[in-house]
């Protein structure tokens, strides 16, 4: 076995400290809700992306297949268009839809062929070095103005502790350069349940930042750059299609030589261009001693925190023959032992964020320094705005799954109380 003095990024701190104790909108807008459906079966098709014609609108169906998005009334005649990988693309009409309970239903894409995937690249390896020194062709080169949606989640075993929510603007540094991309603050909202945490509270440190150093176009030193990419063993699966296009799928996980913890998981690769389209991954926890070093900024003396799951997810999309970062999630499972406890605590925290708009001029939201995130940034408290059922305005969001709406009516009501 070999080990080598490897500084990794890490994607996501955790921050641990001890502690005692249809809907009319002022801009016109026309909300549509609905389900994407797998035709055949009719099993929910968990973040499929929905864009809308002629626009850079979009949104993803969250995990139970749901979205709602708001569209202007100058753009009804415009249409939706819905992508899955491994399915065909559905273009279908506002007018022609239910906007309180639309049903959209996807095709499977015919199964490609393995003569197709004679022409694929030889060497999984060359093919990767390829798609991440090919950023200046297929990703934006200029910068970017994002609205974005970000949520976040901690629970304590199937309980829920924790709920963070926020629109974002985010200034998306071109990929052919190496500065930072910058987040500013439009609203959030936040609920702790600290009984519920008991004596432990965990805060997730950078959140937004969090989903998009996910972008592993932009920040590829978070998993593999042209150094450390040497780290991994690379292998060709089946090749999947996305609109209409053969995607090239590659395993990778990291070579048995070396010790400290790497990542593993599918890389998700268009066969015209070689961009990277989607990848799914996750951090191998083996050493927890060392997986926990990744995420563990500061805790007691007396408790023993151990990763047992980190998985990661981020989608692109492409515009102009351009492709830009559109979505991430990340789900973290921890096991918090304090020492002289007979039983020990089961966290899971899940993230994630969709750019639901984007456009190539400036904008003044991004430029305001007093709500900068940084980061280090931790969403701070505040839950006023779940009372609020209007709180999001013009905002487009990801569709809060029954388990989130759970937790928004709970909260809304104690706030009723107090």
């Amino acid at each position: 076995m070999k080990t080598i003095n490897f500084t990794s990024q890490k994607i996501l701190f955790l921050l641990f400290a001890t502690l005692f104790c249809s809907i009319s909108f002022a801009q016109n807008l026309v909300e549509y809700k609905g389900v994407v459906l797998d035709q055949n079966n009719k099993n929910e098709l968990a973040l499929a992306d929905i864009s809308l014609t002629n626009s850079n609108i979009s949104t993803i169906t969250n995990r139970e297949g749901e979205f709602s998005i708001k569209i202007p009334e100058n753009q009804l005649n415009e249409s939706l268009i819905i992508s899955f990988l491994g399915y065909k693309k559905q273009e279908v009409k506002l007018s022609e839809i239910d906007k309180n309970n639309a049903k959209i239903f996807l095709l499977p894409a015919a199964t490609i062929l393995a003569s197709v995937d004679i022409v694929r690249p030889k060497d999984a390896y060359d093919l990767v070095k390829k798609t991440l020194s090919l950023k200046g062709e297929n990703y934006l080169t200029e910068n970017a103005y994002m609205t974005g949606f970000y949520r976040e989640t901690i629970k304590k075993r199937n309980r829920n502790a924790s709920l963070a929510e926020a629109i974002v603007s985010i200034e998306k540094q071109p990929y052919t350069n190496y500065k930072s991309d910058k987040i500013t603050l439009i609203k959030s909202r936040k609920q702790t349940n600290y009984n519920r945490l008991d004596t432990l509270a965990l805060k997730l440190q950078g959140g937004p930042f969090g989903s998009l150093y996910s972008d592993m176009i932009k920040y590829p030193d978070y998993v593999f750059n042209n150094e450390t990419i040497k780290y991994y063993d690379f292998s060709f699966e089946q090749s999947t299609e996305k609109n209409g296009r053969m995607v090239y799928v590659v395993s990778f996980k990291q070579n048995p030589k070396y010790t400290m913890p790497l990542y593993y998981g599918k890389l998700y690769i268009d066969s015209r261009t070689f961009a990277l389209t989607s990848a799914d991954y996750n951090l191998n926890v083996e050493n927890k001693y060392e997986a926990a070093s990744y995420f563990v900024k500061k805790k007691p003396n007396r408790v023993d925190v151990t990763p047992t799951e980190a998985n990661y997810k981020v989608i692109y999309q492409v515009k102009n023959g351009k492709w830009y970062y559109s979505y991430s999630n990340m789900m973290l499972t921890f096991i918090v032992d304090w020492k002289g406890k007979l039983f020990n605590s089961k966290y899971t925290l899940n993230s994630e964020m969709a750019i639901t708009d984007w456009n190539l001029s400036g904008s003044q939201l991004a430029l305001n320094e007093n709500k900068r995130l940084r980061p280090t940034s931790i969403l701070q408290d505040e839950a006023s705005g779940f009372t609020d059922p209007e709180f999001w305005g013009e905002y487009n969001i990801i569709e809060p799954e029954k388990s989130i709406e759970s937790a928004i009516r709970k909260i809304s009501r104690h706030l009723d109380k107090s």
